[in-house]
């Protein structure tokens, strides 16, 4: 395997402060900029439809125009930083994304907010990949688990601050700019950024170890576009027949993608999808369960910020504060799950996908009549977070555990661009009944809450099959812990101070290989790094990555 050659020495655990601590400072600062825009813009779309007269459609289309360039580019992004070097491509998605976000601030017309919208993602695309790429190769040792849980500290409360930030900055309607500062506050961060990053950041030399899949990304592009826009834009347009044309053309041009990608690994190519990683046990059944959980969870957020504040009357800042109890509940939960006891660990997933179900048809019945749900709405907002943590933490884990170390970069991927695209297909298919029920009837909250509960109910009900395919992931857990899976074997350790870590950031690619850290975890606590760590960090650094799938990033 070709070696990264840097320009200066990761920081090792005994240094404590210092320079490279500058460094996390910086890329962290670029982490919480691009959560910050995702999580408030999902509480201005009530506010940004009215001030530019926008469709339902349109506000579809700025949520999903982000997730969908940001997962279709997130692979490329980060064979990118290998190519050119992580530090060249951090300061150039940092730089689009900055514009990008100049441009939506200050953008005339929905169209031009879309647009911008799409290269936002892009430039996400870009840069998010190599913030965790500089932590792997500039910390080390302590110094590197203190690093991740700053990470992951960032990214756990990003979507929080973010709700309350972006519901704030809307309410306040500063210089009677409305929505506009939403996207406006990542200006003068994202120039702070560019500023600091050259002179902290050490330029690190290209290593060529993975090439980019061109022909696969001018396929797959398309093939996702032309599925997910009519459905955005059918129920607007009354579903015409080009658009279950459009829907039908973008699902052979998926098969056109399968065999375009054989084609790329059988000539010694370097694919955007290793087909070969699917046979792994338990990813296939964990990629479904992921769908099924995020593609309702990202209707549900979509929809009920619009109920809430259009239907119901909410200001921003109140409707920020409804979703705060759910997310911290998940952050907690998707901490603390693996204190629950061990022989529950291969079952949390189907029934975290039962309570995450039953949580949003309490919502249902809740918001039915059109009130505002008061204290019951939080309690079942609360068991939604629950559930949803504990079927999605361990799900991510147990999906990759029996991906071969090789592999891991392809498989962490995969499952990161279905998180994406999930969400963005929910946005589209649940946000389209959403807005076909409450257009039926007129303004008014008892149709807002008749279609929001309907929306609920299919959202619940999607989430319920999030069961059946878990189930045979739940199988492929229990007969690996009864050993007739053998599990993948794990190089030799070598110096005792990285030889856990060096397993984990192998070939990392667009996410951290979480199926690396896994199956290190054993490794750590006989090594020094292992043996430093204060007591029970080590089984929980695997959780940390987990919660950063979850915050969308």
């Amino acid at each position: 395997m070709t070696t990264t050659t840097e320009t200066s020495p990761a920081v090792a655990g005994a240094r404590g402060a210092g320079p490279g601590w500058l460094i996390l400072v910086v890329l962290l600062a670029g982490q919480f900029m691009a959560l910050l825009d995702v999580t408030s813009v999902n509480v201005a779309m009530p506010t940004i439809g009215r001030s530019l007269h926008a469709s339902g459609a349109e506000l579809q289309l700025v949520i999903a125009g982000y997730l969908v360039s940001y997962a279709m580019l997130l692979i490329t992004g980060a064979r990118l930083g290998d190519l050119l070097g992580r530090r060249r491509v951090f300061l150039l998605g940092l730089g689009v994304f900055t514009l990008a976000s100049l441009a939506c601030g200050l953008a005339p017309g929905i169209g031009v907010l879309v647009a911008a919208r799409f290269v936002q993602g892009a430039g996400a695309a870009a840069m998010i990949p190599q913030i965790m790429s500089v932590i792997q190769v500039r910390f080390s040792g302590v110094a590197r688990a203190r690093a991740l849980s700053a990470y992951t500290a960032v990214l756990s409360s990003g979507f929080v601050v973010g709700q309350i930030v972006g519901g704030a900055l809307v309410t306040a309607n500063l210089f009677g700019s409305g929505w506009r500062p939403v996207f406006l506050v990542n200006v003068p961060i994202g120039l702070a950024v560019l500023a600091f990053a050259p002179r902290l950041v050490p330029r690190d030399a290209p290593s060529g170890q993975r090439r980019l899949d061109l022909r696969g990304l001018s396929i797959a592009v398309p093939a996702v576009f032309l599925v997910v826009l009519p459905l955005m834009l059918g129920h607007q347009e009354r579903w015409p027949a080009w658009a279950f044309g459009c829907v039908a053309l973008g699902c052979a041009l998926a098969v056109v993608f399968v065999w375009t990608e054989r084609a790329v690994a059988a000539a010694g190519g370097d694919p955007l999808l290793r087909l070969a990683v699917l046979r792994s046990p338990g990813l296939l059944s964990g990629l479904g369960a992921v769908v099924l959980l995020m593609c309702p969870y990202g209707g549900f957020l979509f929809s009920l910020a619009i109920h809430l504040q259009a239907g119901l009357g909410d200001d921003p800042l109140r409707a920020g504060l409804v979703f705060a109890p759910c997310a911290v509940v998940f952050g907690l939960c998707g901490y603390f799950w693996r204190r629950l006891p061990d022989p529950w660990h291969p079952f949390l997933t189907p029934a975290g996908c039962l309570a995450g179900a039953a949580g949003y048809a309490g919502m249902a019945a809740t918001l039915q009549s059109g009130g505002s749900g008061g204290l019951l709405l939080q309690v079942f907002l609360i068991v939604t977070g629950g559930g949803l943590a504990l079927a999605f933490s361990p799900l991510v884990t147990h999906a990759l555990v029996r991906v071969p170390v090789t592999a891991a970069a392809d498989a962490s991927g995969l499952l990161t661009t279905a998180i994406q695209l999930g969400q963005a297909v929910g946005v589209a298919v649940f946000g389209s009944l959403f807005l076909t029920l409450d257009a039926r009837g007129g303004p008014g909250p008892g149709v807002s809450g008749h279609a929001i509960a309907v929306t609920l109910d299919w959202v619940a009900v999607a989430t319920a099959f999030g069961v059946l395919a878990a189930v045979p992931l739940t199988r492929t857990v229990l007969a690996a812990r009864r050993g007739s899976t053998p599990p993948p074997r794990l190089p030799p350790i070598g110096d005792r101070s990285r030889a856990a870590l060096r397993v984990c950031s192998a070939r990392a690619g667009p996410a951290l290989s979480l199926a690396g850290f896994d199956r290190a975890r054993g490794q750590m606590r006989r090594t020094r790094v292992g043996a430093r760590l204060p007591a029970g960090l080590s089984r929980y650094i695997v959780d940390f990555i987990i919660a950063s799938c979850w915050g969308k990033l």
